[in-house]
């Protein structure tokens, strides 16, 4: 007897359901719903409140957070003129973060009950959902969560004085990211380079997943051999 497979009601709060799909997970939540009404995802509304974030939240709460982190550098006798050199390097050092985060974090492949809840959690809602403007960037929590390890490990590799530009110009990327992000779904460019950009990602959202994860850049794309082939291509190999 063939057991039946588990079938999501997407009228019913998602999060408790995504689990039971077992390995068909990955195939569901590649399969993209384009409506600009996001789903619910628990039945709880305190929760559900959370999950839920404005993209203008993360310039207002990040960007001062950031000037801190530099501006603390120069406190502890980072000359001030370092402190800007310093953050640049910091905003390219997040675009390797935002593509190593994307291609091995947010599309790990799961089949486990928690593993699919806490990806769907983390990415997921974002492939099966692309146009819930509430979900495309990260809350605040989450993001400090993912942040915590990064600051422990520049810290590791920088001196004192050095270590809170570095972080907060790896902030600033990170709110570069987010803002970006939202914009390539929902925003509306006029010149090539932000067309091509959208164009770019929503590749990755709608026929390659697989491919593409550099959001505000395509550069580690290039360098570690995922940018997008021809379609023709693309096709020819996922069969």
């Amino acid at each position: 007897m063939v057991a039946q497979k588990f079938l999501v009601d997407l009228n019913k709060p998602l999060v408790c359901q995504v689990g039971h799909l077992g390995d068909a997970y990955d195939e569901w939540v590649h399969q993209p719903i384009v409506t600009k009404q996001g789903p619910r995802f628990f039945h709880n509304g305190f929760l559900e409140f959370f999950t839920q974030t404005p993209w203008w939240v993360i310039p207002t709460v990040w960007v001062p957070i950031a000037s801190w982190f530099i501006a603390t550098s120069v406190k502890l006798g980072l000359p001030s003129n370092h402190a800007p050199p310093l953050a640049l390097l910091g905003i390219f050092v997040w675009t390797l973060a935002e593509y190593t985060l994307h291609r091995f974090l947010f599309h790990v492949q799961t089949k486990s009950y928690w593993g699919n809840t806490l990806h769907y959690l983390l990415h997921g809602c974002h492939h099966k959902h692309p146009m819930d403007s509430y979900r495309l960037v990260f809350p605040p929590v989450a993001a400090a969560v993912l942040a915590l390890p990064i600051w422990s490990l520049v810290k590791l590799v920088s001196t004192p004085s050095t270590a809170p530009a570095l972080f907060g110009g790896i902030l600033l990327g990170y709110v570069a990211y987010d803002c970006t992000h939202y914009y390539l779904h929902h925003g509306q460019p006029k010149s090539d380079m932000p067309r091509n950009l959208k164009k770019y990602h929503l590749n990755h959202h709608y026929r390659q997943w697989n491919y593409g994860f550099g959001i505000t850049s395509p550069l580690w794309d290039k360098v570690f051999g995922t940018v997008p082939p021809p379609t023709s291509k693309a096709d020819a190999k996922s069969r």
